[in-house]
């Protein structure tokens, strides 16, 4: 196990013996740890290459081989190639982040104009089977579980609903034994009664069961790879169905063959060479793009935060300088997908990011399991689950949609219609 992981682990005094055991046998024999390269039972395998180009480009870049005149003739063209994308990502392109700034604000004008759309999360369990070691669910954390029955999704949605939001994200821990696929459907088909766009940010699932969710109600599907360099990821997935790389990585085009509107990308910068995994979600992107032109896309930049009983987990060296060059260069590159910056970062940070390439917000937001209407309107409720990590920025809707306007941009719920 690499020495940098040690800050992830964390045992808890209430794992049995036997439990602890073979926590720390994951942890310390890669033998004992199955194949994240093999697909287990039940997974859907489907023909793509979008895999191997990625890897392959991703494999071949040198970010330090590029120079300052690299970086100003990428800047200089008025279309950004791969090539030009790769020179803004590399240190090189420090100097000039003003400058890519700037051409990042005027694209996103020409494509998004001032509008920045404001949505929330709904996490709905927090019970997950995989041990992923750097993530406040993973299955040996010792965290208050729970899993929301319909009555209290409900009652969820409706306090949500009663701040005028109308596009909700659905989460849940990474688990079909207490999620299964049919209890996320249903919990879908309510939230219909109360919002206009419904997302999901759920653990992989195949073909058909994508379309059965689009059926349901589900507008797009979000998919954290994690890190896609497939070394070190099998060092931080131990356990679980989450621990198979390339299932994962299909995960946005077999949402896309299940009728899905659109698919949401990422890396969880800090994990890895944020560089190479920036290059990597994009091209990943770029591909699918290319497949399904039809499909919205977006990319979320997400840093590492903190999580309950580890307040040492931090993004490393992924500070805000870093995160707002890989942002200008995802817009510069990829012009018209949608970019969401989540309540992980400060409200300073994300007040100055919409201006610039940022088209979508989270407000109102919380981690936890069934504590909205606690945090939204005081009233405490001991049976509540704990939160996946800890947030940054916790406005309310409301003082998120007043800043945005007085920041000059204009707020918008949603301009979907579902098919």
């Amino acid at each position: 196990m690499n020495e940098e992981n040690q800050v992830y682990f964390i045992d808890s005094d209430k794992l049995p013996p036997a439990a602890l055991e073979r926590k720390h046998r994951l942890e310390q024999d890669s033998s004992f740890r199955a194949d994240h390269m093999k697909y287990m039972d039940g997974m859907q395998v489907i023909e793509s290459d979008i895999k191997d180009k990625v890897l392959k480009a991703m494999g071949e870049y040198d970010y330090n081989s590029y120079t300052a005149a690299d970086v100003e003739r990428a800047l200089s063209h008025e279309t950004c190639s791969i090539e030009d994308f790769k020179a803004f990502l590399s240190p090189a392109a420090a100097p000039y982040l003003e400058q890519m700034a700037r051409k990042a604000e005027e694209i996103t004008k020409n494509h998004f104009g001032n509008t920045v759309y404001i949505f929330t999360p709904l996490y709905i369990a927090n019970y997950c089977q995989n041990y992923c070691i750097y993530c406040g669910f993973n299955c040996y954390n010792n965290i208050r579980r729970k899993k929301l029955n319909f009555q209290e999704i409900e009652h969820e949605m409706q306090v949500i609903a009663k701040t005028g939001m109308e596009e909700i994200l659905m989460l849940t821990g990474e688990s079909r034994k207490y999620s299964d696929v049919e209890y996320i459907g249903e919990a879908v088909k309510i939230a219909r009664k109360y919002f206009k766009n419904i997302g999901i940010e759920i653990y992989p699932v195949n073909v058909d069961e994508y379309k059965y969710l689009h059926e349901c109600g589900v507008d797009y599907v979000t998919v954290f790879q994690e890190t896609y360099n497939t070394d070190k990821y099998e060092t931080l997935h131990l356990l679980g169905h989450k621990r198979v790389w390339p299932y994962r990585f299909d995960s946005q085009e077999r949402a896309l063959m299940g009728g899905m509107r659109g698919a949401g990308f990422s890396a969880l910068l800090g994990l890895d060479d944020f560089r190479k995994d920036a290059l990597a979600t994009a091209l990943h992107v770029y591909y699918i793009n290319r497949k399904y032109p039809h499909a919205e896309l977006s990319l979320s930049c997400p840093r590492l935060r903190p999580i309950v009983n580890n307040d040492k987990i931090n993004p490393r060296d992924v500070g805000e300088k870093e995160l707002c060059q890989v942002l200008c260069a995802y817009r510069m590159f990829l012009p018209f997908v949608g970019i969401t910056v989540s309540s992980r970062e400060s409200a300073d940070f994300r007040n100055g990011i919409a201006k610039i390439c940022a088209t979508k917000v989270s407000a109102g937001v919380s981690t936890g399991i069934g504590d909205h209407e606690e945090k939204y309107e005081g009233t405490k409720d001991a049976d509540v689950g704990d939160e996946q990590f800890e947030i940054n920025d916790d406005r309310s809707f409301g003082k998120m949609y007043e800043d945005m306007e007085q920041g000059g941009l204009q707020p918008v719920l949603n301009d979907y219609i579902y098919v």
